[in-house]
């Protein structure tokens, strides 16, 4: 299974001051709206996300569909057979919000330490 490009969601406190200190590490704001307490910054190939009051816990973000600088490949495992394969695995889901047969849809679970991991296609 490819899950597509990999960032991490981080709950901040205050995102003034965790953007401030991700500037300070090389990371350049790429999307999101700091009004609208959410950015996504990016350094290469690396993508952090921070939101500030949308949930409790860190998580894991995959996007399938994207490569890592957010274009669209051609070809992708899409999210409805990522789901299926993790179901026949034996994997809970935590959350599901699976809509038609193409598209954007997600899909999350927990993995044994409680960490947050989300399924997010966005094509």
């Amino acid at each position: 299974m490819k899950l597509g490009a990999f960032s991490i969601s981080l709950a901040v406190k205050d995102i003034q001051a965790s953007y401030d200190f991700y500037s300070k590490l090389g990371f350049e704001q790429v999307g999101g709206d700091i009004s609208q307490n959410y950015l996504i910054l990016r350094n290469a190939d690396n993508v952090i996300g921070l939101f500030q009051g949308m949930f409790e816990g860190n998580v894991l973000t995959f996007n399938p569909g994207w490569d890592q600088q957010c274009n669209t490949l051609e070809s992708f495992d899409d999210v409805r057979d990522i789901l299926k394969h993790f179901k026949s695995q034996g994997i809970e889901m935590s959350h599901e919000a699976i809509t038609g047969d193409s598209g954007p849809s997600s899909f999350a679970l927990v993995d044994p330490d409680d960490n947050a991991i989300l399924i997010d296609q966005h094509v």
